[in-house]
């Protein structure tokens, strides 16, 4: 069985550190992919990129209530910003890592921002500030299901990646989203976007493997949804 690596957050519980990642993005890849999920943690002194990239077919790089460091793409923090520097230590070494070793990548949500900010992109820290632009941000007071509900369509771009897998050139997805993409990295190629005009999904068209990245949830319910199957069985057949 291939082996995916699922990058996990790193949280205080209880005054102590500890890793985590949903189960959600655990069985999209086991069911989903075909794949044995792998947690890969984030720790003080980064793991090294060619010994991870060595011990896994794929990675995921999962979503976060945290955001990327705005100080890696020459920005300074907003107010009650929530950062996990230390996942930036190890995941933005470990796209560049991948993609120049041909790895295979999922990137979700965070890891969507995380590949952009990876290959000199930039975010907008709050998007719902914009001019014109939605509020993506997740509805609050409500259940997980409506959190995870439908939110908004996307426009499919035409003979991209994302078309190819899924046949489709509309789709409805969700949204739990501040950040989103503001500068797009050089390398990477529009996927889809909302009705604002917001970017929500990429890919990287001179990539030696599957390269997609998505600013929603496609783990969640997976199962249920023909967009989000595609997704997972399209990183899991090029494993």
């Amino acid at each position: 069985m291939k082996r995916v690596g699922i990058i996990c957050d790193r949280r205080v519980l209880d005054g102590m550190a500890v890793h985590q990642a949903n189960d959600e993005y655990i069985a999209a890849v086991r069911d989903g992919a075909g794949a044995l999920p792998l947690l890969v943690p984030s720790t003080d002194a980064p793991l090294g990129s060619a010994d991870l990239l060595a011990a896994v077919d794929g990675l995921l790089f999962t979503g976060a209530p945290s955001n990327v460091a705005p100080s890696h793409y020459g920005a300074g923090s907003r107010p009650g910003t929530e950062l996990d520097e230390i996942r930036d230590a190890t995941t933005l070494p470990l796209l560049r890592a991948a993609i120049q070793a041909g790895k295979p990548v999922l990137a979700i949500c965070r890891g969507f921002q995380e590949l952009n900010v990876a290959l000199g992109g930039s975010l907008h820290q709050h998007v719902h500030e914009i001019a014109g632009r939605l509020d993506h941000r997740e509805p609050s007071g409500v259940s997980r299901d409506a959190e995870y509900g439908p939110a908004h369509s996307i426009d499919i771009s035409p003979g991209g990646l994302l078309a190819q897998l899924s046949g489709l050139t509309r789709a409805t997805v969700n949204s739990l989203h501040t950040q989103g993409v503001d500068r797009l990295a050089p390398d990477l190629k529009i996927e889809a976007q909302a009705p604002d005009g917001q970017i929500e999904a990429v890919s990287m068209p001179k990539a030696a493997s599957f390269l997609l990245g998505v600013q929603w949830h496609p783990e969640w319910r997976w199962a249920a949804r023909p967009l989000s199957r595609s997704i997972f069985e399209g990183f899991g057949a090029v494993l």
